[in-house]
């Protein structure tokens, strides 16, 4: 074995992470254009949709992303009318923000995106579970350091 195996892209497994990632998220495209939403902006959707309301940094922990990546994705969904960010009146450094009406009828469109997506990726239910839990197994373990 060859001192530099180590670094052929074939025995990277972040490298096929890294491209089917953007694969998956380049499928989403052509239907959350229909729905004016960038990617990121749809997942944050999906969480004011599930919660109504949480707080920027609550965000952010659940969509593994960092202030400077979510402060530019709520100013555009405020901006689109579908979230409303208000400073809290208890703490100041607090951003609370919460789903407009406007964003809660959005969901009502963007309900068969996961059903056109789940069409488009050729696994069975067993290999689709088997890979949600992998992922999932790897975010967790990035969330515990994350605490240290």
């Amino acid at each position: 074995m060859d001192k530099y195996d180590a670094l052929k892209l074939e025995n990277q497994l972040c490298f096929p992470l890294y491209a089917c990632a953007r694969e998956v998220v380049k499928m989403y495209r052509p239907y959350l254009d229909e729905l004016g939403l960038t990617y990121t902006q749809y997942i944050a959707m999906m969480v004011f949709w599930e919660m109504g309301e949480c707080s920027a940094k609550e965000l952010g922990e659940k969509l593994f992303l960092d202030s400077g990546t979510l402060t530019p994705v709520l100013k555009s969904l405020e901006k689109k009318g579908l979230v409303k960010r208000e400073r809290s009146s208890s703490d100041e450094r607090l951003l609370n923000v919460r789903i407009t009406e406007k964003g809660m009828e959005l969901r009502e469109r963007a309900v068969e995106v996961p059903g056109k997506i789940a069409g488009c990726i050729d696994l069975d239910g067993e290999e689709a579970m088997k890979l949600y839990r992998t992922l999932y197994k790897i975010l967790s373990q990035k969330s515990a350091k994350g605490a240290d």
